[in-house]
This record gives structure tokens, C-alpha cells and sequence, in this order.
């Protein structure tokens, strides 16, 4: 049985402006590490970050079929995904 931990799926800017998807169950901890430079190998060296997106799930399995889901996504999509959550605020 999984116990009640949150998982998340969350997407960064870089600063070169490429975006970055990736999973976390600790997202304040995953972004310390990205900007330390000791997160994924793709964020190495392209710091700082800014955090544009970011959803929160109950499951590990649905966090990461979202991110799989995600990651196929044209950059114009993942843009959409950005401005419709920002417009939300």
C-alpha cells in the first residue's frame, strides 16, 4: 500500500530558456539541488532556474505518467501549459 506521501512533477526555465520537466516528491529540496548544480544532468551549468510550473499529485505512477506525458510535448505546448496556469492566478 503507498503510503500518503505528494509527488510532483514541476517545470523550470533555464537560463539559456530551454525548460526542464522533472519528478520530485520534495520539491523545495529538488530545486536547492538543481541550483547547486547537482541536480539532473541536462540543468548542470544552466542555472539559475525559475520554477514556471508545477503540479501536485497523490500517486508516484500518476506523477510520472504526467511527466512522461509532458516531456513529449512540443516547447509551443509546454508554453501554452505555462501562460494558461499563469492567466489562473
Amino acid at each position: 500500500m503507498e503510503n500518503k506521501q505528494t509527488h510532483y512533477i514541476y517545470l523550470l526555465r533555464c537560463c539559456d530558456g530551454s525548460l526542464y520537466t522533472g519528478y520530485t516528491n520534495d520539491l523545495k529540496q529538488r530545486l536547492q539541488k538543481h541550483e547547486s548544480g547537482k541536480g539532473a544532468k541536462y540543468t548542470r551549468g544552466r542555472g539559475p532556474f525559475e520554477l514556471v510550473h508545477y503540479e501536485v499529485f497523490s500517486s508516484k505512477r500518476k506523477a510520472m505518467q504526467r511527466e512522461y506525458e509532458i516531456k513529449r510535448w512540443s516547447r509551443g505546448k509546454k508554453e501554452d501549459l505555462i501562460a494558461l496556469k499563469r492567466s489562473e492566478i
